[in-house]
């Protein structure tokens, strides 16, 4: 489900929470839907419970996933105030990822080959 890199600079925190947030973006885990509880992912990674616990901090303060007491965390349901965010967000690390690549001498077309892609799956 999760695989971390244990070369890879970031630290692991981050890894998993990019690694969760990848698999409900993908679809693979589902609006309301249970996640694996803090102690079961750090035994299935081999790594403490507080650093799942702080990347599931971040998710849930980022609107993906919430928590209810007693039961553990599910992922959020979208909802149009954390989209109409998000989205702002992202447009404006879009422009700049953009930037970067209009100064990269990338093609238009590659862009847009790209989007047409991403969005035609």
């Amino acid at each position: 489900m999760i695989k971390l890199d244990m070369r890879d600079s970031r630290p692991i925190y981050e890894q998993i929470k990019e690694e969760m947030k990848k698999l409900i973006i993908k679809g693979a885990l589902k609006a309301d839907e249970k996640i694996p509880s803090v102690r079961l992912l750090a035994s299935e990674l081999s790594i403490n419970p507080n650093t799942i616990q702080h990347a599931y901090r971040e998710l849930e303060a980022e609107g993906y996933i919430y928590s209810r007491k007693a039961t553990g965390y599910f992922v959020a349901p979208i909802t149009d105030n954390v989209t109409n965010e998000k989205k702002e967000k992202l447009f404006e690390e879009l422009k700049d990822i953009l930037k970067e690549l209009n100064y990269l001498n990338t093609e238009k077309e590659d862009i847009a080959s790209l989007i047409d892609k991403i969005f035609d799956n």
